[in-house]
């Protein structure tokens, strides 16, 4: 099959755009997945808030066990591009085949390690006695399809690093437009509520991981699935690159579950529930502007990690500055929205007036500087795309530091409420803290003066 497109040659604007588009849109339509589910969930007749309530305490540790999905395909995917970058196809071959074997037995261990431990997580995570059992439920059908999950988000990785942005893409979508399909059949028409939700994903998921197996063991790739060539080492280094995404997905989420149980603890048992409820409004509006954000600053890495293995120094500039003006004009677009139509948003979920109300404040709290969050995501991205885990996990995991920082302290001082300006107080020191970096180091790294040792020796810058 000829490449969708030609990481080493192609004009770096329009390589740029053809590779982030698709990976924005890819990760568009995955956040259907959750938000579908949620807005199904709390126009359930009678216990639509409460369930609502119950599901967003899943939310976050759904989120984490896909955060494995990024440790190994995110931290592989750049590494094999390196390679292809610099003519090495053998090691390559051998960075796909160790990720796929991670990535199957990282699944099937996370399944039996998390199953007989949902109860004490679910209630450590901010479930109430009443929002308890609708937790339970959906996550204990979740949990089914842990593989499904991880092999076709972190295998689709390895898709995209090949050039085939778009059929990156059309993994995604085949498994959202089944998920918006089977959502409402399930939950409404068999009167399954939140387990028919949860039900609904995980054949989604299933339909997702099927296209993207299928693909990669053909013959239509440049660099297909194979067997053996298992080596530590190269394991080892997979995970280290990967740790900076995997870090920032997971202590998203462990946010979220801070989040929650501030608002508990803060909020009392009159006002906990429902600051969740909008809190969990908040962060499904939130997935909008991050999640297709990821996916520019994180699609784009492939170009990045190529490019840096052939030793392009211009076009590895040229691309992070277009792909850092991309994911700025995204985030500014979503500022807006969020401020002109975000109450169109809160509507999807609730139209009881004072909920709707609290959720808007919330939601606009939350985004007031994801401007340069915009930022933040690129540099730090493409840090990871070019091997520099050095550089990248301090500097993501400055900014979760700062969340934290806030998160614990301005309830205690200001009420409950203002646990949602955490978000923007991270969201501004981070990406200074960033810029300031990457000014400091981008000409180091690209010296290219010290060659990387790989597990066969000295192969690459």
């Amino acid at each position: 099959m000829k490449l969708e497109n030609n990481l080493g040659t192609d004009p770096i604007r329009s390589l740029v755009l053809r590779i982030a588009i698709p990976s924005m849109l890819a990760q568009f339509v995955s956040v259907l997945y959750s938000i579908v589910d949620r807005i199904y969930i709390s126009n359930i007749p009678e216990i639509g808030e409460i369930a609502l309530a119950g599901v967003g305490v899943c939310g976050p540790v759904v989120t984490m066990i896909g955060a494995f999905a990024s440790l190994i395909g995110v931290g592989g995917a750049p590494l094999m591009s390196i390679r292809m970058g610099a003519g090495k196809t053998e090691e390559a071959r051998r960075i796909l085949s160790n990720s796929f074997l991670m990535l199957c037995v990282s699944a099937v261990a996370l399944t039996a390690a998390v199953f007989p431990l949902r109860e004490p997580m679910l209630l450590l995570f901010g479930a109430s006695g009443v929002t308890y059992p609708y937790a339970e439920s959906y996550f204990t059908v979740y949990l089914c399809g842990t593989v499904f999950n991880l092999l076709s988000l972190g295998m689709n990785q390895f898709i995209i690093c090949q050039g085939f942005a778009k059929k990156g893409m059309l993994s995604v979508i085949i498994g959202a437009v089944l998920n918006i399909v089977l959502d409402p059949v399930f939950i409404f028409a068999l009167d399954m509520g939140v387990v028919g939700a949860a039900l609904a994903t995980v054949l989604s998921q299933l339909a997702s991981c099927i296209y993207v197996l299928t693909f990669l063991f053909g013959k239509k790739v440049p660099i297909p699935i194979s067997f053996g060539g298992y080596r530590p080492r190269l394991m080892g280094r997979i995970l280290l690159t990967g740790l900076t995404p995997f870090l920032i997905i997971a202590v998203d989420n462990v946010m979220i579950i801070a989040m929650n149980a501030v608002l508990q603890r803060y909020g009392g048992a009159e006002l906990g529930d429902r600051l969740i409820t909008c809190a969990t409004i908040a962060q499904s509006f939130m997935l909008v502007v991050t999640m297709p954000l990821g996916g520019i600053s994180g699609g784009t890495q492939t170009i990045l990690a190529f490019n840096y293995g052939a030793r392009h120094k211009e076009r590895i500039l040229s691309a992070q500055k277009f792909i850092t003006l991309l994911c700025v004009a995204y985030v500014t677009l979503l500022f807006i929205l969020a401020r002109v139509a975000g109450s169109l948003f809160v509507r999807l979920f609730t139209t009881e007036p004072s909920l709707a109300a609290e959720a808007l404040d919330a939601i606009r709290v939350c985004t007031l500087a994801i401007i340069p969050l915009g930022v933040q995501y690129a540099l730090v991205d493409g840090f990871t795309g070019m091997g520099q885990v050095q550089l990248s996990l301090p500097l993501s995991t400055f900014r979760k530091a700062v969340y934290f920082a806030a998160l614990f302290l301005l309830p205690g001082m200001y009420g409950a409420r203002a646990a949602f300006y955490a978000e923007p107080v991270s969201d501004i020191l981070g990406p200074i803290v960033s810029v300031a970096v990457y000014a400091l180091f981008i000409r180091r790294v690209l010296r290219f003066s010290q060659p990387e040792r790989t597990e066969n020796g000295p192969v690459l810058p």
